[in-house]
């Protein structure tokens, strides 16, 4: 039996800050940037049910170190120094490109060629922000109209205990 491949988005997180507008002004702090693209991206990750790997650049932070952590199970990839984050997302394709279903978003065009060419398929950084607002928009509404998901209680329940139910609330 075949095993589900399981789906990967690698994200270069400054590529993807500096592209959007939404950033511009919070992004002359940041840190607040980069808070903030991760709270979307857990948002994200939990509603398309996949496994988002954010990476940001820390190649030209002297003697740094490679520092992973996990918010809300999305993982933050710190890089390390001479190391960018096209060069991370690139050695992760190497081990898993092949073995699991790989998106990467980024508006670098070299690494994008680099992706195509290991098997996963690209994102830019404006595709993912349009996916990002429209994942946004599509929890809003489900949130706000939770009728809409179709769970009205005259579609569970049988004719016989609806009647009962109406009896009873024409009784108080």
């Amino acid at each position: 039996m075949a095993r589900t491949k399981k789906e990967y988005l690698f994200i270069d997180g400054y590529n993807i800050i500096n592209q959007w507008q939404y950033f511009r002004d919070i992004s002359r702090n940041i840190e607040n940037a980069r808070n903030k693209l991760i709270e979307l991206l857990v948002e994200y990750q939990a509603y398309k049910g996949l496994k988002v790997v954010v990476v940001f650049d820390a190649h030209l932070v002297k003697g740094s170190r490679e520092k992973k952590e996990y918010v809300s199970g999305v993982e933050v990839v710190y890089t390390k120094e001479h190391e960018t984050a096209d060069s991370y997302i690139e050695k992760q394709l190497d081990k898993i490109g092949r073995y699991e279903k790989v998106r990467v978003a980024t508006s670098d065009r070299a690494i994008q060629q680099i992706v195509l060419s290991r098997g996963g398929t690209r994102l830019t950084a404006q595709e993912l922000i349009l996916e990002l607002e429209n994942t946004k928009k599509d929890i809003r509404i489900k949130t706000e109209n939770p009728s809409q998901k179709g769970a009205n209680i005259d579609r569970i329940l049988d004719t016989e205990t609806l009647n009962k139910l109406d009896k009873i609330r024409k009784k108080i």
